[in-house]
């Protein structure tokens, strides 16, 4: 089978296809490496005037004309690759902005990719329009829509969430689910939300090449490390503000006992080793289930605050605890991180039952299957 990924976010897409690989199918990745981050694509596209002064002139254009001179940009840096981007048996949009382009770029993208390959397929990996809409109607579900309802995030730093409300990407949602072939959720965050959508095939969770990521014993503790990633772009969408308070107090309260590693907005490879040494890595809050970074760092053995909600333990049938779910509360991440520091015997613990959980649920070679039997039968 030949594949086309779309898009790259958090490492998935790159994954995936080393799944697919394995398992002797031909892959590639066209799309923007995610900032930062860098993750390696095959036919990559940079997003253009989009720093210092040509983003300026970009907007005042944009707000005289309507037109976007980065998205244009981007759809002629895709006709660079079109030749590239035809035959395939199937093609996956890792999100319904793949492109990060306005509404009408990204259907003359997604327009060519549909007349020129066989079947279209979504993920549902990230905000898009039903994810968006059924979070602002049920605003006690767990996610980052409450932080902007009680304006602890403005409209401007919310604009990446908020545009999936606009009559342009309502329609551009439509073209996609009118043509594609199905929608595939990438964790409970995302499952939940599409339950009932006759358009939606189930849940395939994250895969994860396990053959890259060593599990780390945890032998002899004495100073235990707390390892805190930060994406700047995303700070208190990812629960940082409650993770920064909560390290103060540890810090005083287990001086002799702790230490912090504090880093922030590193590229992907970097940042995959420098937690190597750290025994609890905080990731995130607001959400049912597990993002990619902490499960990486769930197979390497770590102990990771992170999204594990009842839904989570149920879906899975959890007896053991896999991980720390974390929720915006500074008095129960210190009460937490207080119980794991004064029982390192509980760290090795989770670490060993973390590592197999995602031997058990999230290995690369058999999410790649699980995709091959969607894509197969739809």
């Amino acid at each position: 089978m030949k594949v086309l990924l779309v898009g790259e976010y958090s490492h998935l897409h790159n994954s995936l296809k080393e799944g697919l690989k394995a398992l002797g199918h031909e892959v590639f990745i066209i799309g923007q490496n995610d900032g930062f981050k860098n993750f390696p694509v095959d036919f990559p596209i940079q997003k253009k005037w989009d720093s210092g002064l040509l983003k300026k002139i970009k907007i005042a254009i944009f707000k005289i004309s309507g037109f976007d001179i980065s998205s244009y940009l981007t759809y002629i840096q895709f006709l660079k690759f079109k030749n590239q981007c035809f035959g395939f048996d199937v093609v996956q949009l890792i999100n319904e902005n793949s492109f990060h382009c306005t509404p009408y770029f990204e259907k003359k993208i997604i327009s060519y990719l549909l007349k020129n390959n066989q079947k279209l397929f979504l993920l549902s990996c990230g905000y898009d329009y039903l994810n968006v809409k059924y979070c602002f109607e049920n605003p006690e579900f767990k996610s980052v829509i409450p932080l902007y309802l009680n304006h602890k995030i403005d409209k401007k730093s919310f604009e990446n969430v908020l545009k999936f409300r606009k009559k342009s990407f309502f329609r551009l949602h439509n073209f996609i689910y009118k043509n594609c072939n199905g929608i595939i959720a990438s964790d409970l965050d995302y499952h939940l939300p599409l339950q009932g959508n006759k358009k939606y095939l189930g849940l395939i969770p994250n895969p994860i090449n396990i053959n890259k990521l060593s599990f780390q014993a945890l032998e002899t503790i004495r100073k235990i490390i707390i390892f805190h990633g930060i994406n700047k772009d995303n700070f208190l969408k990812k629960g940082n503000d409650y993770f920064e308070k909560a390290l103060e107090i540890i810090k005083q309260k287990y001086s002799s006992k702790v230490e912090v590693i504090t880093v922030t907005s590193v590229p992907y490879s970097e940042y995959i080793n420098l937690y190597n040494s750290a025994h609890i890595l905080l990731d995130q809050i607001y959400g049912y289930d597990q993002g990619y970074n902490a499960l990486e760092s769930m197979a390497k053995g770590k102990v990771v605050f992170t999204n594990a909600e009842p839904e989570f333990i149920k879906y899975y049938n959890l007896t053991e605890k896999v991980c720390i779910n974390a929720i915006p509360d500074v008095d129960y991440l210190v009460k937490e991180l207080s119980f794991l520091i004064e029982n390192p015997e509980e760290i090795r613990k989770i670490g060993k039952h973390a590592r197999i959980f995602i031997e058990e649920h999230h290995k690369y070679i058999k999410i790649a299957e699980k995709y091959i039997q969607k894509w197969v039968e739809h």
